[in-house]
């Protein structure tokens, strides 16, 4: 698809997020300003099934807010992406960039994201990484190791894909997880072109989950799986192979 973006649509679901919204809208709102003049920036919060005071939160930001029922992920996103879009008429010239409403974006989060678009891409693929307080030494090391760099992970924390490709896969399958995964499945084997990397976004790694089998989810196995791994003995020298796949890491959000 040609290049050329004009417009960005920044999503963000959310289910209970008071304590972490207000961070990560201010986040965003630092993005868009960054990107200035380049393109028009519409942000679209979807405050789904939430009985705390994250409605309130996100009133205090230049944000449009969109409240639902639908207790489903997926359906929030892809009710944020319709919402965001509903007066596009160049599909092709706009954008899509989620993340959550636990994760901070950095400053150049959308200049990436329209880089990606104004090179040709679908869809980018962006890293995240935990919040380092959030996790004890050993299990932040061993996220590390199993997300090197290189590594392909999907994230709905950190992605982006062109309108018109987004419309074209059906968009964000309502799935309680795994939605990011399955769109960015969808367009591979529509041969769209999926760029990846740039700069991680930081996202909670509390251990409550908001989604079944979600980030939160995969966090607490990581942990798991971190104090039974077999520890070496001090006399030997030698550290075991404690046995951690080799091959990409299904995550949470994978």
């Amino acid at each position: 698809m040609s290049g050329a973006v004009h417009r960005l649509l920044v999503v963000v679901p959310a289910h209970d997020e008071e304590g972490t919204l207000a961070r990560c809208l201010s986040h965003v709102a630092r993005a868009v300003r960054e990107v200035g003049s380049l393109a028009t920036t519409r942000t679209v919060v979807v405050l789904d099934a939430c009985s705390d005071r994250s409605a309130e939160v996100a009133a205090g930001h230049d944000v449009e807010v969109v409240t639902c029922e639908l207790r489903n992920v997926g359906a929030a996103r892809a009710l944020g992406v319709d919402v965001a879009a509903r007066d596009v008429a160049d599909a092709a010239g706009a954008w899509v960039a989620t993340t959550d409403a636990d994760s901070r974006v950095g400053p150049g989060w959308l200049l990436e994201h329209l880089a990606a678009a104004r090179a040709g891409h679908d869809a980018l693929v962006g890293r995240v990484r935990p919040e380092p307080a959030d996790l004890a030494g050993p299990v932040l090391d061993e996220w590390h190791r199993r997300h090197r760099v290189g590594s392909r992970h999907v994230h709905g924390a950190n992605l982006g894909v062109r309108l018109a490709a987004y419309r074209s896969v059906g968009g964000f399958p309502p799935l309680a997880t795994g939605e990011d995964v399955a769109l960015v499945r969808a367009l591979r084997e529509a041969a769209g072109t999926v760029a990846d990397g740039g700069t991680p976004v930081v996202t909670s790694a509390r251990s409550r989950a908001r989604a079944p089998g979600g980030f939160a989810s995969y966090l607490r196995t990581l942990a798991r799986e971190v104090a039974a791994a077999p520890r070496p003995d001090p006399d030997s020298g030698a550290t075991p192979d404690v046995g951690y796949p080799r091959a990409v890491v299904r995550d949470g959000r994978l």
